[in-house]
């Protein structure tokens, strides 16, 4: 995935909704969804599962995400290699399950309530500025 240079922040999201959040699920609730749902093979599961774990390891986990509070977290694109690199597998179950997702780029996703190295907290405030969209998978016409 080349990442445009133009822009500070990448998130790869979906259709649905977050329940606590009313904003796109991100990619790794919408992994954790296709398995509690049994939709994932147990294969892909546990392939998902070592993702999980890498990024659990790697990545700080934001205290506001600790709480469950209404937020979304952004990879910042300067960093991002190494993160969208270890998510390439996770993307290619979200595609081989037809699950649609979208890589979203912006340079404003609102008010920033954690940064560290790697990626950013935003509070959900209702509001998008999209200004880069992508959709990685269209479903066939029916």
């Amino acid at each position: 995935m080349n990442l445009p240079m133009n822009f500070k922040y990448v998130r790869i999201q979906g259709q649905e909704l977050a329940e606590n959040t009313m904003y796109a699920k991100g990619v790794f609730s919408m992994c954790w969804q296709l398995i509690q749902n049994d939709v994932m093979e147990e294969e892909d599961a546990d392939l998902y599962r070592e993702i999980d774990s890498w990024f659990n390891d790697t990545l700080p986990f934001p205290p506001q995400c600790k709480r469950q509070e209404k937020v979304v977290c952004f990879f910042k694109t300067e960093n991002a290699d190494e993160m969208l690199k270890m998510i390439r597998p996770a993307l290619w179950l979200l595609d081989k399950y037809h699950h649609p997702y979208y890589v979203v780029y912006t340079n404003t996703p609102g008010e920033i309530v954690y940064e560290d190295q790697y990626q950013i907290v935003v509070k959900v405030s209702g509001e998008l500025t999209i200004e880069g969209l992508q959709p990685s998978w269209t479903p066939p016409d029916k």
